[in-house]
């Protein structure tokens, strides 16, 4: 069981990626600037000093199209390497592709109709809007 010739190449790519970072992380230090000042020490965003807290809470919305993205492009993968390989998966794969965007589709209706899909300015108003007529017709 000689197995030493086969593990050479990934020895010589994990000792090649050592040498390129630690190549780099050495010019890095050896040619950056080696002094300090109170303004090189405070945090900026394209040489825009800071006002305020950084610490903004960002907004459920952000979240939920963050999700959907993931979700949607995961969904576009699968589909497009079912539609590749179609031939080769003959009906069993139909039903497999069929159930899966069935599923998809099933869970963004029932977060429709949560209202999931609701916000920004449209969705406050309505909420407004639906809190006032409910408290005056009770």
């Amino acid at each position: 069981m000689n197995t030493f010739p086969e593990t050479i190449p990934l020895i010589a790519y994990t000792a090649a990626t050592f040498l390129i970072i630690g190549g780099l992380l050495t010019a890095a230090w050896w040619l950056g600037a080696k002094t300090t000042s109170p303004n090189k020490e405070l945090p900026y965003e394209s040489g825009v000093i800071p006002s305020g807290a950084a610490r903004r809470p960002l907004s459920i919305p952000f979240y939920l199209i963050a999700i959907f993205f993931i979700v949607f492009d995961v969904e576009t993968a699968f589909i497009f390497t079912w539609a590749v390989a179609w031939e080769q998966l003959g009906l069993p794969g139909l039903l497999h592709i069929t159930f899966f965007i069935t599923a998809l589709l099933m869970g963004l209706v029932w977060l429709w109709v949560k209202g999931g899909l609701e916000w920004g300015p449209s969705a406050a108003k309505k909420r407004l809007c639906g809190d006032s007529d409910e408290s005056g017709n009770s």
